[in-house]
């Protein structure tokens, strides 16, 4: 009966482990995807001052339907991921493992971590896409109207340059923007990284500690008894500098 538990047990973290695996290569690519977006976006923009509409909203269709796809897909895994760790949970709480509820607790809990940081960050840049592409149709349907009125006035008068200029500078602060958020957005992929490996040697520590009590309990009983014997030594001193004093003044 152990051993059918604790093959349960392996089997949960497995998937977990599995699941956690597959999103992130799915985010990763979600996040260039939105990166992308944003940059072909710019070009486009530029390019249909002197071309046709055709191609960018084409382009941009296709990166729309890319970007609904993998969003159904990760919402898929993080639910399935949920459903594991909820089957975890059951598992800890349920008789028969009293002893290694705290290590299977400490293990759950780590998993969630990781859970809630997909996420959040999956939402976050959901949201970041969603804010991309309504202000590219913004920008569209402004192009469009400077298009349709210099058609229709058949003239490029003062105002309308100044108008294009001023749009062009807009565009170009647009692209410095999200470059930055580029290099935040990679910066962020590193520190969670890094974050992961630490988290992983804590467990590790853990995990070590859990096995050898008798090892940290005598690394506890060394220390106290150094802190007995710093004790001991700064009475003695204390007490041969009040004798010296005493002596010196007599």
């Amino acid at each position: 009966m152990a051993a059918g538990t604790s093959n349960y047990w392996e089997d949960l973290r497995k998937q977990a482990r599995q699941l956690e695996n597959e999103l992130d290569l799915k985010l990763v690519s979600f996040s260039k995807l939105c990166t992308s977006y944003s940059h072909s976006s710019t070009r486009d923009g530029r390019r249909d001052r002197y071309s046709s509409d055709t191609t960018p909203l084409l382009n941009g269709s296709s990166q729309d339907r890319m970007f609904e796809t993998m969003a159904i897909e990760i919402e898929q895994l993080l639910a399935r991921l949920t459903g594991v760790n909820d089957k975890m949970a059951e598992y800890t709480n349920s008789a028969g493992v009293p002893s290694l509820n705290a290590a299977l607790m400490h293990t759950l809990q780590r998993h969630r971590d990781i859970l809630q940081d997909y996420t959040h960050e999956f939402h976050k840049t959901k949201a970041n896409f969603m804010a991309i592409r309504e202000r590219e149709n913004l920008m569209g349907s402004v192009r469009k109207d400077i298009e349709s009125y210099k058609s229709g006035s058949g003239v490029n008068n003062r105002r309308t340059e100044l108008f294009l200029k001023e749009h062009d500078h807009l565009r170009n602060s647009d692209r410095l923007i999200e470059e930055t958020i580029s290099i935040a957005m990679a910066t962020k992929e590193n520190m969670t990284s890094q974050r992961g490996l630490l988290k992983s040697i804590q467990s590790k520590m853990n995990t070590l500690a859990n096995r050898f009590p008798a090892v940290n309990s005598l690394i506890q009983r060394i220390n106290l008894r150094k802190r007995r014997d710093s004790l001991i030594l700064g009475g003695v001193i204390g007490v041969c500098t009040i004798l010296l004093l005493l002596y010196a003044f007599h």
